[in-house]
């Protein structure tokens, strides 16, 4: 069940000095998804292969709390975009890309509820997550520290 309440758009954004295809090929890659992201702990792709219509399950934590989620691929544009839906709440998070002019590349994260987000999650962020808005404000600083590390790493040619 869904509950259609709106619900705000968290996006940040930043510019990495690497070019488009270097960070796609970071962004694109799910699995990665834990090295950048303080809350994914582990992400295992069906099929190994990450294309529009994947699924995939993540593993999440937050302090000593440890939770999975599904994920499905809904968008999928090369080089540019990746968007997945979490099974759970109902929420879109994505990637997009863009080349700034000068061989870096501009990234914007975002988290989005078109749908509003379920009954479910909302009971169990409010029970469980310290509520909706602590479990909001962790959400932006976990997307900022992703974007910090995604742009280390991209930047490292590691």
């Amino acid at each position: 069940m869904t509950d259609a309440t709106p619900v705000p758009t968290l996006e940040h954004s930043i510019d990495i000095a690497a070019p488009v295809s270097r960070v796609w090929e970071l962004v694109s890659d799910l699995p990665r998804m834990a090295s950048w992201s303080p809350q994914v702990v582990r992400t295992t792709v069906a099929g190994g292969v990450v294309r529009e219509g994947a699924t995939f399950k993540n593993f999440n934590r937050q302090g000593v709390l440890r939770w999975p989620t599904a994920g499905k691929v809904v968008r999928y544009v090369e080089g540019r975009e990746i968007a997945f839906r979490i099974k759970e709440n109902k929420t879109i998070w994505s990637f997009t890309l863009a080349d700034d002019g000068q061989g870096g590349t501009r990234v914007v994260q975002r988290r989005e509820a078109p749908d509003g987000i379920s009954t479910v999650s909302k009971v169990l962020t409010k029970a469980i997550l310290g509520g909706p808005e602590k479990f909001t404000a962790t959400l932006n600083s976990g997307m900022q520290q992703t974007l910090s590390r995604l742009k280390a790493e991209a930047e490292s040619g590691a």
